[in-house]
């Protein structure tokens, strides 16, 4: 089977949906019978590139917001045909409109952010998501979602036929931890922390989390530290500006993007993980998190109770007072952080990228036999 991917995302420094398409894409190549034929619109990076072989990979050097579009609509579907792809995967929320007709298509939704949390994105990329999403999920053969929670939503926006749609999880598989004491010294760590891992934006309430935080006692703020791992993002999150008006210099550590030696080993020690987004399609730091038997501490809503299973602690998102409690619980309760650390690995275990893919394949085999049905 001829598989042609979307793989714009991978010219860039991944975050959550660029590390889905790479793991997948890591899986299907070392599956029999599949041939990879990666197309993106700027050179993939050389790291993500060299895990990919023996994948075609096909790029241009058109890395500005409107030429990439561009890209998606011109190069890409003209590549897919010169090559021959028996299906094209969009793993990203968007497929082509303009694909020759016997090639079929699938398309991978992650979230609605758009519908269920629009204010927290960027107004333009609100709006393409309003447009390009309803497309790709009416013209695809084929729609995939993240988790259960997502596929309900999918259903409910687009009124998709339950046969239309496949529910293929993400899997875990993160670097080796590297030496704890002396990579956490390196990053001014100086005693047991929880650690925030996410893009700053908006829908990953770093806003209430840091707020929730300042309002615990010294006691408990001394107990542990709250480290934050992640890129700047947009929305006028200036986590900066944040920490010093709430008083949180001495307890808070912001780190930025970290790569992923150094973010498997803040996992790996970290007390837990604290993820109270305002919406999640699937949210991977939980099973990353997970896999290195450390709790988190998650919303209510969404796909996050679903993902985390029984260990995690739940909150509501939008409740600052809910989100004390819970760090309040997870920094002081050992007994509740043990149990739900002792259910961590397990729940994570149910998360494989190999099996991830190998689902994969057998929605891209049931969207070529639909494609066949309709030509015929």
């Amino acid at each position: 089977m001829k598989v042609g991917i979307d793989a714009r995302l991978l010219s860039r420094p991944i975050t959550g949906i660029g590390r889905y398409t790479l793991e997948i894409c890591r899986a299907l190549v070392k599956l029999e019978n599949i041939s990879l034929y990666l197309y993106s619109p700027a050179p993939i990076y050389t790291v993500y590139a060299s895990g990919l072989e023996p994948a075609n990979i096909r790029t241009r050097n058109w890395d500005r917001g409107l030429l990439r579009q561009l890209w998606s609509e011109t190069c890409l579907p003209l590549w897919a045909k010169e090559d021959g792809v028996d299906v094209l995967w969009g793993p990203a929320h968007r497929i082509p409109r303009w694909l020759p007709a016997n090639i079929s298509r699938v398309v991978t939704i992650h979230d609605l952010v758009w519908k269920y949390a629009g204010e927290t994105m960027r107004p333009l990329s609100r709006r393409l998501e309003r447009y390009q999403m309803p497309l790709a999920v009416s013209t695809a053969d084929a729609v995939v979602a993240d988790s259960q929670a997502t596929a309900d939503a999918v259903i409910e926006a687009f009124s998709v036929d339950a046969d239309k749609l496949s529910v293929v999880t993400l899997g875990t598989s993160m670097a080796p931890k590297a030496a704890p004491d002396e990579v956490l010294q390196q990053l001014g760590i100086d005693r047991p922390y929880f650690l925030f891992v996410g893009t700053l934006e908006p829908r990953k309430n770093l806003a209430r989390l840091l707020t929730a935080y300042s309002c615990l006692t010294e006691s408990s703020k001394a107990r542990a530290l709250m480290v934050v791992a992640g890129g700047k993002g947009w929305g006028g999150v200036d986590i900066n500006e944040m920490v010093t008006e709430l008083d949180l210099v001495d307890h808070v550590r912001i780190l930025g993007y970290v790569d992923e030696s150094t973010l498997a080993t803040l996992y790996a020690n970290a007390e837990f993980l604290a993820m109270p987004s305002l919406y999640e399609g699937f949210g991977l730091p939980l099973i990353e998190a997970m896999a290195y038997g450390t709790p988190v501490l998650t919303a209510n809503n969404s796909s996050m109770p679903e993902v985390a299973g029984d260990a995690s602690l739940l909150v509501d998102a939008l409740d600052t007072d809910s989100i004390e409690r819970g760090l309040d619980k997870l920094i002081t309760d050992d007994s509740l952080k043990a149990r739900l650390a002792g259910n961590a690995k397990k729940n994570a275990s149910r998360y494989d990228w190999d099996e991830s893919a190998k689902q994969l394949v057998t929605v891209f085999e049931k969207a070529i036999s639909v494609r066949n049905s309709r030509l015929a």
